[in-house]
C-alpha cells in the first residue's frame, strides 16, 4: 500500500529541491517514489502542477513506436508514426497515473502565492533514515495518508527544522 505525503515549503525551488533529494534517497534504496509532484499557486490564484512524469508525451513516444511498428508491417511507416503518435498522446493525457490531479489542485487552493506543496506518493520507505535527510529541509505537513502516529513523527521532524531555523 502506498502512502501520500503533503508538505508546505515557503518556495517552489525549495519544494524541487527536496524533491531531488528524494530521487537521490531513491537510488540509494531508502526511498520507493510512485509520483512527486509540485504544485503552486500565482498571484492570479491559478494553481500549477509540476509534474514528474509528463504522460502526454510517454503516451506519443509510445505510441509512435507502436505505430511505426505496424505501419513497418502494412509497407507505410509514416502513417503509422503519425497515427501511433496521436492516439498514443491521446492515450497518455488521459492517463493519470499516481496522484489524482483535482485532489492536488483542492488541496493547493489553500496555498499561499509563492509556496510550493510538494505531493509524494510512496510505494516502500525505510521512514527513520529518510526522516532524518528529510528534516533539515523543515516544511509544514499539508495532508497525509499515514497513521496518526506516523504523521506525528514527521511533524515533529520537519517542525524541529522550523523552530531553529
Amino acid at each position: 500500500m502506498s502512502d501520500l505525503i503533503a508538505v508546505v515549503y515557503p518556495t517552489e525551488a525549495k519544494a524541487e529541491e527536496v524533491r531531488q533529494r528524494l530521487f537521490e534517497l531513491q537510488k540509494e534504496y531508502l526511498i520507493k517514489v510512485g509520483d512527486a509532484v509540485i504544485a503552486t499557486k500565482t498571484e492570479g490564484g491559478k494553481i500549477k502542477l509540476n509534474q514528474m512524469v509528463n504522460m502526454t508525451a510517454a503516451g506519443a513516444a509510445s505510441g509512435s513506436f507502436w505505430g511505426l511498428l505496424i505501419g513497418v508491417l502494412f509497407l507505410n511507416p509514416l502513417v503509422g508514426v503519425a497515427v501511433g503518435a496521436a492516439s498514443g498522446a491521446i492515450g497518455g493525457a488521459l492517463t493519470d497515473v499516481g496522484i489524482n490531479d483535482a485532489f492536488m489542485k483542492d488541496l493547493a487552493a489553500n496555498l499561499q502565492p509563492g509556496n510550493g506543496a510538494l505531493f509524494v506518493l510512496i510505494k516502500e520507505m525505510t521512514a527513520d533514515k529518510v526522516l532524518k535527510e528529510l528534516a533539515p529541509y523543515g516544511g509544514v505537513v499539508l495532508k497525509t495518508s499515514l497513521d496518526e502516529t506516523k504523521e506525528q513523527v514527521l511533524r515533529d521532524a520537519l517542525e524541529k527544522t522550523a523552530a531553529a531555523g
